[in-house]
């Protein structure tokens, strides 16, 4: 069974300096059949102006991560990390018992666009944590797992029975996925447009995949696309 969510169908705020889209109820936007997929509970696309971000403030109990498309994001948070996120790396921020952060576009000139993702923890009441790594790109139409609960193959490390993986693919390109009995899956789309089975998805469409043994994604133009493997 495949569900789709049109990118246009998202919760959309545009409040000058940060030009948001949410898959998820999330802050103003409140759907009550949107309210996650499984343990996905929020995507957000993000686009922020040149010298503006999120001030500090506070989360708990939920897994953060941070994908940069175009421009940087500085971080700082209150275990004292202060990094610069780039594209090609990825920051994964375990909210747990408590963590304060902030997150801002140090450039003076160039927005950034990016992608943050929660997902629920295995359980609650966890130690706070932080990690940012360079994910090394996959080969063209392959899958490259950048977070996974054992940190697998250089992955974040989340805590939560989840896998994510990112692929980039050629015009004309294609990458398939197993998934084991009882999985799901949550296809998201990064840039371009792809084809999943007979159903055209464009850069911020999604699609939740379930009671299917693979899924399989094939590129109509250059894409990039993101997708969630869990129980």
């Amino acid at each position: 069974m495949i569900r789709i969510r049109k990118s246009s169908d998202r919760g959309h705020l545009n409040h000058g300096w940060l030009d948001t889209y949410h898959t998820f109820s999330f802050g103003d936007y409140h759907d009550p059949d949107q309210m996650g997929f499984r343990s996905l509970r929020v995507i957000n696309e993000d686009r922020v102006a040149p010298g503006q971000g999120f001030g500090m403030h506070g989360h708990r109990d939920m897994e953060i991560v941070t994908l940069v498309l175009e421009g940087e994001l500085e971080h700082k948070d209150s275990l004292g990390h202060g990094e610069v996120l780039r594209p090609g790396e990825l920051q994964r921020m375990s909210a747990g018992t408590g963590i304060r952060h902030s997150e801002f576009n140090p450039s003076a000139t160039e927005w950034v666009h990016l992608y943050q993702i929660w997902l629920l923890p295995r359980e609650k009441g966890l130690a706070p944590g932080y990690e940012q790594k360079a994910i090394p790109a996959a080969e063209a139409n392959q899958w490259r797992l950048i977070a996974s609960p054992e940190g697998d193959d250089g992955s974040l490390t989340i805590e939560q029975d989840a896998k994510l993986l990112l692929a980039k693919l050629s015009p004309g390109g294609s990458a398939q996925h197993a998934l084991a009995d009882g999985r799901h899956a949550w296809v998201q789309v990064l840039r371009g447009t792809v084809r999943l089975g007979e159903v055209e998805l464009a850069a911020g469409d999604a699609a939740a995949v379930s009671d299917e043994s693979s899924v399989s994604i094939a590129a109509t133009e250059a894409a990039e696309v993101l997708l969630f493997d869990r129980a």
